[in-house]
């Protein structure tokens, strides 16, 4: 009797140092929610397809070094919702993921016309909204303390088109005197559109074409037949991936000669874009904020990891993103919490220098007090065939971050020309 009372006594203590165990066992660190704004259907889904893919490679590399150490080591969980390329859509998706998933902050939603009313939604409920790419010029321009772009404005866009065509003027002493400006009619089109005119007229350009067109047009027949009568030497391009693939195949069939095209990223630096015109796209210029061949730290490492992950390169917006979210872990893991005030502090005195995001080709990430990344500029690339008939994109411009070996070709042939050659579709 002795003996089992003194064993009973035994399990009970047991028992009591296993609950104590228990109770001073450091509990799990809570996810940090995001949620994201994508066009995960509709005519731009492709591009919201890359977007949700970079975003999920970039968290997994964050939460696999150890998630956001000063909060115990927290994960970032990424909920998404489609919008659809809809502003009323992403509005509500916007209040959804605020009031119902809690969310620390939102990121989004790459078209500016939709990302413009979302992130009205956002300042209101006072979470901070992270923009990688929307361009419109307004979107920080407005006062408001919650939101933050990473990508160049629209109207630097436009300046650095200009300047582009003016520089390659210069180098190679043809001049163009003619522009028609093509654009699709959103908020993106139309804000470049509005960079484009002043800076035309101050350089002497002459307009022969301003033209906005439907993205979602299912021919572009009569704008290029527009092209053609208007007779441009160059031709600035604002497009999304399906109407930029309609407008080149059309532009390739009519035969339309130009001394040069150039475009404002978005559909024309897709992954899909140079599948879907082949040959066709050879020699056309395209303004964008990055290029696979750059020379930064742990750049070719990080888009091989996607390229073998998914079959293409990082897109320009892509690798946006990827820096936008290694910008989001840095400013939580100075916040040191996941509440929205705390994290619009700290993502206000983000100074982002060095780390796994700094693949863009500038030195820092940071932000005015528009919410702007003043830093933020842009590249130009020139679609070339390599020597093994693949097609790539080459940086050519600023020259001195041009790929070595790669001069613009300027004028660019003629349709005949390419056609008798192969070098069209």
């Amino acid at each position: 009797m002795k003996r089992t009372t003194i064993s009973f006594m035994l399990i009970i203590a047991l028992g009591f140092s296993l609950a104590a165990l228990r109770i001073t066992e450091p509990a799990l660190a809570a996810d940090v929610v995001i949620g994201n704004i994508l066009p995960l259907s509709g005519p731009v889904a492709p591009i919201g397809k890359v977007g949700r893919e970079i975003r999920e490679m970039t968290v997994e590399e964050i939460n696999a070094a150890g998630g956001i150490k000063s909060m115990g080591g927290a994960k970032l969980k990424m909920i998404y919702a489609d919008s659809r390329g809809d502003p009323k859509v992403a509005m509500t998706e916007a209040e959804r993921l605020i009031t119902k998933d809690k969310v620390a902050c939102i990121t989004g939603a790459y078209q500016s016309a939709v990302t413009y009313p979302s992130t009205e939604v956002a300042e209101r409920y006072k979470v901070p909204y992270l923009v990688p790419v929307s361009v419109r010029d307004a979107i920080t321009e407005r006062g408001f303390k919650y939101t933050f772009r990473v990508a160049a404005k629209a109207s630097w866009y436009a300046r650095d088109q200009i300047n582009f065509i003016k520089a390659i003027q210069e180098r190679t002493g043809l001049v163009a005197k003619k522009l028609a400006f093509v654009y699709e009619n959103t908020d993106w089109g139309t804000s470049t559109a509005e960079g484009w005119r002043p800076l035309a007229k101050e350089a002497g350009f002459e307009v022969v074409l301003d033209e906005p067109y439907p993205a979602n047009a299912p021919d572009l027949t009569p704008v290029v037949l527009k092209i053609k009568r208007a007779k441009p030497d160059f031709i600035l391009f604002v497009s999304y991936i399906a109407d930029a693939t309609l407008l080149m195949n059309t532009i390739a069939e009519h035969e339309v000669d130009v001394m040069g095209m150039i475009s404002s990223g978005g559909g024309h630096s897709d992954p899909q874009f140079i599948p879907n015109t082949g040959k066709n796209s050879l020699y056309h210029f395209d303004a964008c904020e990055w290029e696979a061949d750059l020379n930064r730290p742990g750049l070719k490492e990080t888009n091989a990891k996607f390229k073998e992950r998914y079959g293409y390169n990082i897109s320009p917006e892509a690798a946006n993103v990827y820096a936008s979210m290694y910008v989001l872990a840095d400013a939580l893991e100075r916040a040191g919490s996941a509440d929205p005030e705390k994290l619009r502090e700290a993502l206000a005195k983000t100074d982002y220098t060095k780390g796994p995001g700094m693949i863009v080709p500038y030195e820092k990430i940071s932000f005015d007090k528009s919410g702007q990344n003043p830093q933020a500029q842009l590249v130009v690339v020139q679609i070339r065939q390599m020597p093994d008939g693949s097609i790539e994109r080459c940086t050519i411009y600023p020259w001195a971050v041009g790929r070595a070996g790669y001069e613009p070709i300027y004028p660019i042939p003629s349709w005949k020309w390419r056609k008798a050659s192969g070098r069209a579709e």
